[in-house]
Formats: structure tokens, sequence, C-alpha cells
């Protein structure tokens, strides 16, 4: 049988709250166990006091402890006369000069009391005169002193257990009216902790629901955030989460639409053609046969820029690294530009810092073609009679490539978006000439791969400024 978790959190409040009563239940119970114990023995020893004063005037009119030795009954007189609520004097209880005979007071009653049987008296020379024997009890003995001399001691065994009818009959009012208060205790936590469990599981309720419809692909979802604590930071990184599924959802059907959009062109393309020499439309000439070729190595392109953009996405892009010089790697790309560029009249001006060297630990064919795939984003997007402008920079143990070329440029609310896949910006860039908009992708993840970055910012010529930042090693490193 499965417990809902607002009863399960009812039932852990309610058994802490039962656990944390009963040990009060069972500490107030103990304390007033020997509370009172030390209450009572305080008593007896405020009486004990008394009785020494007693006993004290009764060796002054005697001289001896005869009379509390032989007897029995004026010894109870005394003791009872030093009761808290006996205000009477012992020669008003037994007349002077009273024997140890019980016919003249067969009226008064014998209180034989269980401070009475704990009271032990002795002589000056620490004789027995009367009360319990010693057996083992540890007694604090209090001198009874007259006429400047010790003449008797006077000691009282503790209680070590109540034993009076009333004391008991109180203390288990006592116990009886605290057992009542955490009944009450219990009933009155009974009450509050469902509704606060509900209420506190009602968030969780809330975040389960909602994440049952994310994980149907409503991504739409969001949640309340009611709280500043931990339940309103799951509901604020729910909320992200869900922006991010819904975005990453968009991006999916753009990524997917785009490539579609890009596919078809170019086989639209092909079916035009191929069907136009079938009809005898065209002819098979050569220049056909080039148009043909052109839209098959434009979609060669785009297939094998999506498998290097995928590969790099997964991680399964391989990178062979070792030690080399990024001047080295950026002049061979350049070198294996300079024809293309020079036949679209861009000029094409190089500035390396002097004396600095750039040893690098890297993968020379990702870097080759991150290189080449910049360059031929300027060839493709700059205009004839314009300019590129390659600069490589050293600032500590941090390498910087700047591309920058002339017009056309791009407005910057979209430069932060051109590293994204099949991004480019219509009109301002021409699209004819360009590829499917993967290369600059693949060129974040191999910066990226190579723990650098690169961003995109307005040129100074009027086009776009490509800025790429590598760590350099250290010689011998």
């Amino acid at each position: 049988m499965k417990i809902k978790i607002k009863y399960r959190l009812f039932l852990a409040m309610l058994a802490a709250t039962a656990a944390a009563v009963v040990c009060m239940l069972l500490i107030m119970q103990w304390s007033i166990d020997r509370g009172f114990l030390r209450y009572v023995n305080t008593l007896d020893q405020e009486r004990l006091e008394r009785l020494g004063g007693a006993l004290e005037q009764s060796f002054a009119e005697n001289g001896n402890w005869d009379t509390m030795r032989t007897d029995p009954l004026k010894r109870s007189v005394l003791i009872e006369s030093t009761h808290p609520n006996n205000h009477l004097e012992p020669q008003e209880k037994l007349p002077a000069g009273a024997s140890g005979s019980t016919k003249p007071f067969k009226d008064l009653p014998r209180v034989i009391h269980q401070f009475e049987m704990r009271i032990i008296l002795q002589d000056a020379g620490r004789n027995p005169v009367f009360g319990p024997v010693q057996k083992g009890e540890r007694v604090e003995f209090k001198p009874i002193i007259h006429g400047q001399k010790i003449v008797g001691y006077l000691g009282l065994l503790p209680r070590n257990s109540l034993t009076d009818a009333i004391q008991l009959h109180f203390v288990q009012q006592q116990k009886l009216t605290l057992a009542m208060i955490a009944g009450a205790i219990l009933l009155v936590s009974m009450g509050l902790s469902l509704p606060l469990a509900s209420r506190l599981v009602h968030p969780i309720k809330n975040l389960a629901a909602a994440t049952h419809r994310l994980a149907s692909g409503e991504f739409d979802t969001r949640v309340p955030v009611g709280s500043s604590d931990e339940l309103g930071h799951l509901a604020r990184d729910f909320n992200a989460l869900a922006l991010s599924l819904e975005k990453s959802e968009q991006s999916r059907r753009d990524w997917v639409a785009d490539i579609s959009h890009e596919l078809r062109t170019p086989l639209t393309i092909l079916r035009g053609e191929i069907e136009a020499i079938q009809d005898g439309i065209r002819q098979m000439t050569p220049a056909a046969i080039d148009s043909l070729h052109c839209e098959v190595m434009r979609l060669n392109r785009m297939v094998d820029d999506l498998y290097q953009l995928s590969l790099s996405d997964v991680g399964a892009l391989t990178y062979r690294k070792e030690e080399l010089d990024l001047d080295a790697i950026l002049n061979r790309a350049l070198d294996s530009f300079q024809a293309e560029f020079a036949q679209k009249r861009i000029s094409l001006r190089t500035e390396f810092q002097p004396g600095a060297e750039f040893p690098l630990f890297a993968d020379s064919e990702r870097l080759q073609q991150l290189f080449d795939n910049l360059l031929e984003n300027s060839l493709n997007y700059t205009d004839p009679g314009g300019e590129l402008f390659v600069r490589l920079a050293r600032r500590d143990t941090l390498a910087t490539v700047h591309f920058q070329d002339s017009p056309p440029g791009v407005p910057e609310d979209d430069l932060t978006r051109l590293f994204d896949r099949l991004y480019r910006v219509e009109g301002s860039r021409n699209r004819t000439s360009s590829g499917a908009g993967l290369g600059l992708a693949i060129c974040k993840n191999i910066a990226t791969a190579h723990e650098g970055t690169i961003e995109a910012l307005p040129s100074s010529l009027g086009g776009v400024w490509i800025k790429v930042e590598l760590p350099l090693m250290e010689r011998g490193a």
C-alpha cells in the first residue's frame, strides 16, 4: 500500500511531536519525584532543627537522656510537638513529672510517624539513646549543645522514597495532570500537522504535475514561485529548465526547417535542370553538366559541414594535438587563399607582431580548418574590390588572431548569432555564393576544443571583425 507524501510528512511530524512529548513527560515525572523528595527531606531537616532545640530543653530539665531512652510516650509527644502544624508546647502535651504510664493520656492518640522512625539520638559519648540502627546509610549528625558543652548528637535517616499517602496522592495528581497536558499537546499537534503537511506538499504536487506535463512535451509549462526557500529555488530551477527545453525544442524545429530548406533549393535546381534535359528543352552540353556539378558540390559541402558539426557537437571530432607554431598554420592558410582573393579583387593584408613567438599545443588540421572557414567566409561575403586585414598579436600567454573585412557588414543585433547553426543575415551578406551557414558554428566548436574563444564585432573597415583568442604554451612545457 502506497502512502502519499502528505500523510508520510504528517506521520513524521506527529511521531516527532509524540517522541518529544513522551520524553518531556518522563523527564517531568522524574523531576517531580526527585524534586518533591528533596522538598520533603528539606522540611524534615527544618523539623530536625526544631527537634534539636526541644531535646536540648529536655536535657536541661532532666540532666540526662534517661527519659528519652526509657519513656517512649514522652519521646513521641516531644517529637510530635515539632510538627509544623502543631504549635503546642511539650509541657502542654505532657505535664511535668508524668511517668511513662499511658493512663493519664488514654484520649491522646499516639502518633508514630515516619519521621520518628528515622530519628537517631546519641549521647555525648556517641552511644545510642534511641532510633534505628544504621545500616550503611550516611547520616549527618548535628551536635546538641547545653551549657557550652556537647551533650548529644541528633541525626535523621534521609527518605529514599515517598511513603506518606498524602504525598503520594499529590505526586500522582501532578503526574496525571502532566499526562493530560501531554495528551492535549498530541491532539493539538494532530490538528496542526495535517494542514501543515498539506501546505508543505502543495508546491511539490504542483511541481510533480508540471514535470508530468513537461515530460509530455508541453515545454511552455511553468510553476509559480511563492517562496524564497528550497522549494522556491526548486521552482525557479524548474522554470529555467522548462525555458531551456522550450528553446531547445524551438531550435530543433528551426534546425530541421533550415536543413530542409537548404537541401530543397539545390535539389529543386537539380530536378528542374535534369527534367529540362529529359524533355529536350535543354541540351546535354558541357555548360549544363557544369551547372549540375555545381549543385551537387553545393550539396556535398553542406553534407560535409553537417557531418563535421555533428561530430564536434557529440565530442567525436578527433583532435591530435602537438606542439606547433600558430603563425606557421596561419601563414599556410593565407597562402592557400591568395589566388582566390586576387581573383575576386579583394586586397589581403597581414600584420604579425614582430619578434613574438606563438607556440601552441593544438591540432594543426583543425586549426587549418578554422582559418580556412574564416577566410572562405570573408571571401564569400566581402564585396569585390574590398579588403581583408588579418593581424596576429600576442599578449602574455594569449594569442589573438583578427580578421577584419570591408562591407557589407552585419547589424550589431545579429553579430552574436553569427555562430548559430544555419544562421545568415539575409540581404546584407550575399546568399548565392555562400554555404549553408555552418562554417562559423564549426569554428566556434574548434576554438572551444582548444580552450579558446571566438567572437564577432563590428569592423573598422565596415564589415565584420572576427576575433579568435587561443592560449599559448611556454617553450619546453
